[in-house]
């Protein structure tokens, strides 16, 4: 039993039903709500997850109950669907395949509501065939509609095959209430019947319970009837017999008598929670390539201004500032306000986490920095290719551990800073790092003034 299912001592069914039901909805919100702090890229790319949890909010403002028709093609889905409602709401291709989407009928006279809900209704969702060829996309279709479903029926004509009963199991992991019908019942004997339910009944013991195996003749096959007029002639006449789908819609309404706000309380629980880890994945993903490239971006900056600058001081000065506003584009990207001097004390928590390690790079720079002012500017060409390499080396440490201070909400995720910077140093090649500034220093020295002078 999982924390939403859990009852409170002294709380009846109905208050219980009530209260998963408010919490339910307080989830979506809160999933919802995730989209407020998202930038306009990551808003972009978010569209459609959001689209649906306004949907799923939808459902519970209006109480609606969805119930999947699940299976392969020609399995008289769309027959099914047709002899639930009582009318052909639904196109039955004997090629079987054609439905090409999701589409939802309202089930007008299932004789459920949800308590409590005016508007209340019970929604049959047709979904595309799982074995169709080249049927990916629509595969990927019919599973997002049971992801949202309340109830699945899930209609096979015979003993499961390879295929059906891996999509079985695969449903049955989503923790939804799954019915499966044997279609076309009347093509079987009362003998052959028994023999088969007892094998669906041992072949998904623990994933279907016996009774919730239930036969259907949704379109029985035509019979021939003997007709006898009034003046006593005989005739004969073939006619489609009448559904017969009794059984199943009894089972139906059993279980959401039962259930039937608990589930879609539930059901949109977890929707929500899973369209809130993707929102909360995206972000990440996103924000940390944006984070990588912007790392990159000023560390490269960073070595190119420092090596080509002939003024020792103004190098300095100009790395500072490129580090501080890194620093602050970062925080920026993981929507945290940052003034500039709280970046530059953040920029000297990461260094003085960094300690000995960054000693290296720190006395290249200042020999370099020595030998410019030394040289009145003349050694840049010398010092060029070292002092960017280590200058841009060190935005690149700073950089990746800024990254890691926003990524757990400007804070150090409850480690020591300086434990923090030794793992993101050990994790860090060192020598692709300087290579790579290497490579755009040099670019950038072959267009310099001094390149001839530095090539001899």
């Amino acid at each position: 039993m999982t924390e939403h299912e859990q009852a409170i001592p002294g709380e009846d069914a109905v208050d219980r039903h009530h209260r998963q039901y408010t919490e339910a909805m307080a989830g979506v919100r809160n999933a919802i709500a995730q989209f407020d702090g998202c930038s306009e890229a990551e808003k972009a790319n978010l569209t459609r997850v959001i689209a649906e949890l306004e949907s799923i909010s939808e459902k519970l403002e209006l109480g609606h109950v969805e119930i999947v028709i699940f299976g392969e093609i020609d399995t008289g889905k769309s027959a099914l669907i047709n002899a639930l409602v009582g009318r052909a709401v639904a196109e039955v291709d004997v090629r079987g395949g054609w439905t090409k989407e999701a589409w939802r009928a309202a089930w007008n006279g299932s004789g459920y509501v949800v308590p409590g809900f005016e508007k209340s209704e019970v929604v049959l969702v047709d979904t595309p065939g799982i074995n169709e060829v080249d049927g990916a996309e629509r595969a990927t279709i019919a599973h997002d509609a049971a992801a949202r479903a309340d109830l699945i029926l899930f209609v096979t004509d015979s003993d499961l095959n390879h295929t059906e009963y891996l999509a079985l199991r695969q449903l049955a992991s989503g923790s939804k209430p799954i019915l499966l019908v044997l279609n076309k019942a009347d093509i079987y004997t009362a003998e052959q019947r028994k023999q088969l339910r007892d094998v669906l009944a041992t072949r998904l013991r623990n994933i279907v319970e016996p009774d919730d195996i239930v036969e259907t003749a949704a379109h029985p096959l035509p019979r021939e009837y003997v007709i006898e007029a009034a003046d006593g002639s005989v005739r004969t006449e073939v006619r489609d017999p009448p559904p017969q789908v009794e059984a199943l819609k009894a089972r139906i309404l059993e279980v959401l008598a039962r259930d039937g706000k608990a589930l879609v309380a539930l059901n949109a629980a977890m929707y929500a929670a899973d369209r809130s880890d993707r929102i909360g994945a995206m972000k990440v993903r996103m924000r940390d390539e944006q984070a990588t490239t912007v790392i990159w971006s000023y560390a490269t900056i960073k070595s190119i201004g420092v090596a080509l600058n002939p003024v020792p001081v103004a190098d300095v000065l100009g790395g500072s500032a490129v580090d501080v506003t890194m620093v602050v584009t970062l925080a920026h990207i993981y929507g945290i306000s940052l003034t500039w001097n709280n970046a530059r004390q953040l920029i000297e928590s990461i260094l003085k986490a960094a300690g000995w390690v960054m000693l290296g790079e720190m006395a290249t720079h200042l020999a370099a920095t020595l030998f410019k002012g030394l040289t009145l500017g003349a050694g840049t060409v010398l010092t060029a290719v070292p002092q960017g390499a280590a200058a841009g080396y060190g935005s690149y440490i700073v950089g990746q551990a800024a990254k890691y201070y926003f990524e757990h909400g400007a804070s150090w995720g409850g480690e020591a800073p300086k434990a923090v910077v030794a793992r993101i140093l050990d994790a860090t090649d060192k020598q692709s790092v300087l290579e790579r500034l290497k490579t755009e220093i040099n670019a950038k020295l072959r267009l310099n003034k001094y390149a001839k002078d530095v090539r001899s």
